[in-house]
């Protein structure tokens, strides 16, 4: 089975989009479309999804040096959906924290 929704990003800035533009981010799998990212998020929360939003985030480049010399790399490559709900509907992540 495939997975579509990985986690919601939650920073600083996707909390002032979501209360202005009622925009919600998500990590999703890299073989996803967006009709299968709506489904998911209408499914999963139970909303109405208007929008899809899709970007591919290229992984960075990192070395390190260890003993036996200099080793280089990259992270992995990940896949972000900003998702528009219609302006009645809300996803609660973090429930009822008092």
């Amino acid at each position: 089975m495939k997975t579509i929704l990985v986690k919601p990003l939650i920073t600083e800035k996707n909390t002032a989009v979501q209360e202005l533009l009622n925009q919600y981010s998500f990590e999703v799998g890299k073989n996803c479309n967006k009709i299968e990212i709506a489904r998911a998020v209408e499914k999963k929360f139970n909303v109405r999804v208007t929008k899809v939003n899709t970007l591919v985030l290229k992984g960075k480049k990192k070395s390190q040096m260890t003993r036996k010399g200099r080793f280089e790399g990259y992270r992995a490559d990940r896949k972000k959906a900003i998702v528009t709900l219609h302006k009645e509907d809300k996803i609660d992540f973090l429930g009822n924290i008092e």
